[in-house]
């Protein structure tokens, strides 16, 4: 499996013929890594993750394609006005359930999004687990039960984490192989900052941390 990511959060999976997107926000690459693919899973509601005026558009004129998201966020989708005749192949998933999309098998996890500040609103965020390789837990540090992460996406940076909550996120899922996403709030000098504790953290508990740039494709 190919794995390429789109800036911020946004990566895209790719096997057998088949392309899968998680989180197309507003921070991130999305004509790109919309560019033929099969279906889109969205994490949560916010921005950096959806970004409704180029993603729906897309979506009507795809005829196939499928988005899945949170129940809160599939109403908030059906409702807008750039969603076409797309709306039916707008459909909700909820935490600690399965599915398969577009070839790939998934497992979600999660149900909130993590704290950003008591009189902030929590929204429903949900982590995906794909093919069992590759987690994508959206805008939370929940760490997916009964289930063998070989390549965790890192949520790097953000208004709701300190990098304490990083490193401890990375050393207790002890997935294989780690490369940072959420990371378009940051400069190359926090990037490096961040990146060298969770680094030397992570391969103590036998995580490889890898830094990967936007439109770079891993093989995972």
């Amino acid at each position: 499996m190919m794995l390429t990511k789109f800036g911020h959060s946004c990566v895209r999976l790719e096997k057998d013929g088949r392309s899968l997107v998680i989180d197309p926000g507003n921070f991130s690459d999305v004509e790109a890594a919309l560019d033929g693919c099969d279906a889109i899973l969205v994490t949560h509601e916010h921005a950096d993750h959806i970004d409704p005026d180029r993603v729906l558009p897309w979506l009507d004129a795809a005829e196939a394609a499928e988005l899945h998201a949170p129940d809160s966020v599939v109403r908030q989708l059906r409702s807008h006005g750039a969603v076409g005749g797309a709306g039916h192949r707008i459909r909700a998933v909820e935490p600690e359930s399965s599915l398969s999309v577009a070839g790939f098998d998934i497992r979600t996890f999660g149900g909130q999004h993590a704290l950003i500040h008591p009189r902030v609103r929590i929204v429903d965020n949900v982590g995906y687990l794909i093919d069992g390789n590759v987690y994508h837990p959206g805008d939370s540090f929940v760490v997916p039960h009964g289930a063998e992460v070989r390549t965790l996406l890192v949520p790097l940076h953000a208004p709701w984490s300190k990098t304490a909550e990083v490193i401890d996120f990375v050393v207790s899922v002890r997935a294989g192989r780690a490369f940072p996403i959420h990371d378009a709030l940051l400069n190359e000098r926090g990037i490096s900052v961040a990146e060298k504790h969770v680094g030397f953290f992570g391969a103590a508990y036998g995580t490889d941390y890898q830094r990967w740039g936007s439109g770079e494709t891993r093989e995972v």
